[in-house]
């Protein structure tokens, strides 16, 4: 039963108006010719898989920085955040996720604190796989003060095939580490920028969970932590 709860989790309402489209061309098909519907049922069972919205347990210790998005840590290098959101050129790091279109793409806070700008960039459909993307794509940017002071960003990067960057906030708005805020539509990319002096605590290559990784925390003092595939 367990199991069977696993799989049947609820949609995102962004996706319901997709499941609806997919069912009623799935009833046309089967109009047309059997088989085709088959193929429609396939799709429509795709597309409630890709708008899932599970559940997750989030770390709520204060200063604890939580993965936004599900996917896998692409890069964790020193990058300069976008310039919309004036928080200056020096180099902070950057954790950046990428979704396949496999991942859960509902994303979540990163930390708890107030939202102090947020940001939206209109842009190209890169792959977001490449660096470039950061900067060339469709993106929202959102700018962040937690409740230990530091001052972080985390960015939402439409990726080759996505056209539709959701966010439900706003400047001024409270909000919790692990809350849901968004979605990106069909394989994307979410970008953290940490506060000067914060040190990642992932590696290149690890799987996320939205709400439940943590990839950095404001008061640890460890050094950047390398991985190894075995």
């Amino acid at each position: 039963m367990d199991a069977l709860f696993s799989v049947l989790t609820p949609i995102h309402r962004e996706g319901h108006k997709y499941l609806v489209l997919f069912a009623l061309v799935t009833l046309l098909l089967f109009l047309v010719w059997e088989p085709l519907g088959w193929l429609g049922v396939i799709a429509t069972a795709w597309c409630a898989y890709f708008f899932r919205d599970p559940e997750r347990v989030t770390p709520v210790r204060e200063g604890l920085i939580i993965s936004p998005a599900d996917g896998m840590v692409q890069s964790v290098t020193e990058a300069v955040p976008p310039a919309e959101l004036g928080m200056g050129e020096t180099p902070r790091p950057r954790i950046s996720i990428f979704m396949n279109v496999f991942d859960v793409h509902v994303n979540r806070v990163p930390a708890t604190g107030e939202i102090t700008q947020i940001a939206y960039t209109p842009g190209k459909f890169l792959n977001a796989e490449l660096e470039k993307a950061s900067e060339d794509n469709e993106r929202n940017a959102i700018r962040m003060r937690t409740s230990g002071g530091k001052d972080i960003a985390f960015v939402q990067i439409a990726g080759l095939v996505a056209r539709r960057i959701v966010s439900e906030l706003e400047s001024g708005q409270k909000v919790l580490a692990g809350e849901r805020f968004g979605i990106i539509r069909f394989g994307s990319r979410l970008d953290v920028y940490l506060d000067e002096g914060m040190r990642p605590l992932v590696c290149v290559g690890q799987r996320m969970i939205a709400g439940e990784t943590v990839i950095a925390d404001e008061k640890s003092r460890e050094r950047q932590r390398l991985g190894e595939v075995r």
